[in-house]
């Protein structure tokens, strides 16, 4: 299972050890995880905002694969905020069947889904949908 996160669940997963984005970056599966290139820089100028630790940001990324990607308006339309295009972009580039944010709302859900066949769950959404299986 390919599983792309977008940096927001990075986030979550440094600032608490009990909700459902930390069991998702950091619990043992078969699973393969991604980010961007974009969101690694975006994940490093927020963890100084935040005061959070670069050895913590760095020990939770050496479990996930890195993309390279580019900004292009070829994702444009997928989503409602076009700083999240990358996002998009990385998913499809890295052949994820999930793309997991807390802003769901950012995103052209049921288009994501109809032309790449990548579902957009929040990480309480998709831990719901892996019970289920």
């Amino acid at each position: 299972m390919i599983i792309f996160l977008d940096s927001d669940v990075i986030i979550s997963s440094l600032i608490s050890q009990k909700g459902a984005a930390y069991f998702l970056v950091n619990e043992p599966t078969k699973s393969t995880k991604f980010i961007s290139s974009l969101s690694y820089k975006e994940l490093c100028i927020v963890i100084k905002r935040l005061n959070l630790s670069r050895n913590k940001l760095d020990k939770c990324l050496s479990k996930i694969e890195k993309i390279s990607i580019t900004k292009s308006a070829k994702f444009d339309n997928y989503v409602f905020d076009l700083f999240d295009a990358h996002i998009v972009a990385g998913a499809v580039k890295s052949q994820s069947r999930f793309l997991i944010s807390y802003n769901v709302r950012h995103f052209d859900v049921e288009k994501i889904k109809r032309d790449f066949n990548i579902l957009v769950y929040s990480p309480g959404q998709f831990l719901q949908y892996l019970r289920s299986q």
